[in-house]
């Protein structure tokens, strides 16, 4: 790998996570996963873009040196699917929390999978939106004592790998904070895929719902699964209520169907000839 070339996707920008926070993992994973496609030639610096909502995560968007925009929150998806409706050749990374995208953005999530748009959500989920200070979010666990649920959580977390399996996804899949070179397998696969790919990274909050933390003894890696049927199975074996039973990580599932930008003649002719509305 070409320490220049990671270099320049670093910022000057002060990094001001929690020390030990599993951000700066996820972190490197992205640097080192744009570095190897950058140092194989398949794309230029230039021809990323990011979006980030709003949470501790979205700090990655002073820390890249990639063009992009930092959204309100829950908005990251329909914003980031805007910008590759604007210029289809670019290769469109979206961060975003789990409070972020399975509450406020929820809507954005569902509809993204149908319109299977050629880009990447990396969901960072500590099971809390650790930002405002540790108010359960919809996969939290049941039990969570928080300032705003002072009486504990009642409601049981939802799983979102079967919603996105429910919601006609074409990737799914899920990795660990914790493991720099699975990350960047998996979001290397997300990025290849043609079509939206959604990445949830599984990490730990240092501060907030620190009884969600350590699950690495649970997870074990699969293969690339891409039948239907077993990858129900797999989104069953974690309900994010305890830390009972297995958690699976790698590609869940995997399909190929055409991508928005396919479907629309006016988006796949900016691709075939390599240009955006403007230098149309």
């Amino acid at each position: 790998m070409n320490e220049k070339t990671k270099q320049n996707l670093s910022t000057n920008a002060p990094i001001t996570w929690c020390p030990g926070c599993t951000n700066f993992m996820i972190l490197e994973a992205v640097k080192q996963t744009l570095t190897n496609f950058i140092d194989s030639k398949k794309f230029k610096q230039t021809d990323f873009a990011i979006a980030t909502d709003i949470g501790c995560h979205a700090k990655i968007f002073d820390y890249l040196n990639i063009s992009g925009l930092n959204c309100l929150h829950g908005r990251a998806l329909p914003t980031a699917i805007g910008m590759k409706i604007g210029n289809p050749n670019l290769k469109i990374l979206t961060f975003a929390g789990d409070g972020a995208v399975y509450s406020e953005g929820i809507e954005h999530l569902v509809h993204a999978f149908r319109y299977n748009s050629d880009l990447t959500l990396i969901l960072h989920d500590n099971q809390s939106f650790s930002l405002t200070t540790g108010q359960p979010a919809p996969t939290t666990q049941q039990g969570y004592i928080s300032k705003s649920e002072p009486l504990g959580v009642f409601d049981k977390p939802f799983n979102p790998l079967k919603i996105a399996l429910a919601s006609g996804a074409t990737f799914v899949a899920r990795t660990s904070a914790r493991d720099i070179p699975h990350m960047v397998e998996i979001f290397t696969k997300a990025i290849n895929h043609k079509g939206f790919s959604f990445v949830e990274v599984i990490q730990d909050c240092l501060i907030f719902n620190t009884e969600a933390n350590n699950k690495e003894k649970f997870m074990y890696k699969i293969s690339d699964c891409h039948n239907k049927q077993r990858a129900e199975k797999l989104a069953d074996e974690f309900d994010y209520n305890s830390k009972e039973g297995k958690i699976p990580i790698g590609v869940i599932y995997q399909v190929m169907e055409p991508a928005l930008e396919e479907k629309w003649p006016q988006l796949k002719e900016l691709l075939e000839n390599k240009k955006n509305w403007k230098s149309k």
